[in-house]
């Protein structure tokens, strides 16, 4: 049996808050947890519980800001603690399905970490780039990290806070009674976009390793179950015909769950400080992309860039767009761009020449001479002794077949529909964000019962 090993006070970090923070039990802030909407310097209309805050409005602190960013990001490195061989047949298993090996404060389907975020608050909208691991052993909530580490990860894109312009907040940018209260001066915005591309091809590589006879032959429900792509596979016997999978079941292989888990981190840990916390609906999806539907009342916004699939006849059967002048209702967007630069690239043409070169793109990050697959530093980072050679010489690698058969899906999809993915968008923006501002204590305490903290109670003196 191993020894039990005493945990360690954490030393102090030289900052009151700080220090708070870090010694807050985690069932407490769990348990504790509330949303508060009502930040300094707002008014509540609510009949005879109408309130107007006396409070002037107060922008985050830059540290406070930067925990925040700090909690979107990568802490460090992930354990590739999985089998290699089935223990039935002793057959290799596939056992290098991450897309990266960094870890990031919420799990993520083979680590594909397609989530970015986005800041928005008084001085303008903040694309977060996402950093490189912190150094072993590196004290990374210190003051003087979080911030630089925050520094170096905004990339401002826009000098003013994100919003309709001329105040058209209704729907469908904002909805109901968020209008009020979501997106106002002084609060901090985190909002979520995930790219979904790269774990789609990823992901089907990954369905495709299973063993003989369980290999499913992908159909496609928006073309009549056709198969999609795979019918030299289901002949050669690599896919089994009687496993069928649409392509509309796969959706987006649960990518799209890593926003919410880390914003849910976000809301607990701004919770914890005593800050107000609030998820809830954000400007709609296709208006905060800047999709060309919007464009013309709302302009550009985050500016991505959307592809319209050109429209053709059987349209009107797989998606029922009935004219030409439609087809901006499959309109995707597949990435950002900014000064030249690809903040968000998403696995499809017009970025690639073709699906084909779009997956071996995936494979090339991956195994490729320069892919993470092939960096024994990096294992050596993560194993003890020569474990990492080990796992590296090993461990499974996609074969050739399940390369060649993802290319003709992929292939198949984008020449079918025009678009990539098909059946779910490249980015996905999952129509929420999370809202953290200085909490009114003066309208809770009014109103409420138990409705704050003692970490509420002492934000001011902790961090102020």
């Amino acid at each position: 049996m191993t020894e039990a090993r005493e945990t360690k006070a954490a030393p102090s970090t030289g900052h009151r808050g700080l220090d708070a923070l870090l010694k807050r039990p985690l069932i407490e802030s769990i348990w504790r947890r509330r949303t508060h909407r009502v930040s300094q310097g707002s008014s509540v209309l609510a009949g005879t519980m109408s309130y107007e805050s006396a409070k002037p409005r107060e922008p985050l602190s830059e540290l406070e800001e930067a925990i925040l960013i700090a909690m979107t990001g990568c802490t460090g490195l992930t354990m590739p603690d999985r089998p290699f061989e089935d223990p039935k047949t002793h057959k290799p298993i596939m056992a290098k399905p991450n897309l990266n090996m960094a870890g990031r404060t919420a799990g993520s389907p083979d680590n594909a970490q397609g989530t970015h975020f986005f800041l928005i608050n008084d001085t303008g909208t903040y694309f977060l780039r996402k950093l490189s691991p912190p150094a072993e052993g590196e004290a990374a909530f210190t003051r003087e990290r979080l911030l630089q580490r925050a520094s170096e990860a905004r990339v401002k894109i826009l000098d003013h806070r994100l919003d309709v312009p001329g105040g058209k907040r209704d729907f469908p940018a904002y909805l109901d009674s968020n209008r009020f209260l979501s997106n106002l001066p002084g609060t901090t915005i985190l909002l979520p976009v995930v790219d979904l591309s790269r774990q789609y091809i990823n992901g089907m590589m990954y369905v495709l390793t299973q063993p003989d006879d369980a290999r499913p032959a992908i159909v496609d429900d928006r073309n009549f179950y056709r198969s999609a792509g795979v019918k030299r596979w289901v002949k050669k016997g690599f896919l089994n015909k009687d496993l069928k999978v649409p392509l509309g079941a796969i959706g987006s292989l649960r990518t799209q769950i890593e926003a919410d888990l880390l914003l849910q981190n976000m809301f607990l840990t701004a919770d914890a400080m005593g800050l107000g916390a609030w998820i809830h609906a954000s400007i709609s999806p296709p208006v905060l992309v800047g999709d060309p539907k919007f464009t013309k009342d709302y302009g550009p916004m985050l500016g991505f860039d959307v592809e319209t699939p050109k429209w053709r006849i059987m349209d009107l059967l797989r998606w029922h767009v009935p004219l030409p002048r439609y087809s901006n209702l499959r309109s995707n967007p597949i990435g950002l761009r900014y000064k030249g630069e690809h903040l968000i690239k998403g696995m499809s043409p017009p970025y690639y020449d073709t699906m084909a070169d779009a997956v071996q793109a995936v494979v090339k990050d991956k195994f490729g001479e320069k892919g993470f697959y092939t960096d024994k530093e990096l294992f050596a980072r993560i194993y003890q002794g020569d474990y990492g050679d080990r796992y590296l010489k090993e461990a499974a690698v996609y074969s050739s077949d399940v390369i060649e058969c993802v290319q003709d899906i992929c292939t198949y999809i984008y020449d079918t529909h025009g678009r990539f993915p098909a059946h779910c968008d490249a980015i996905h923006v999952p129509g929420v964000w999370l809202q953290v501002h200085h909490v009114d204590i003066d309208y809770y305490e009014r109103f409420f019962r138990n409705g704050l903290t003692e970490a509420h109670y002492n934000h001011e003196r902790d961090w102020q």
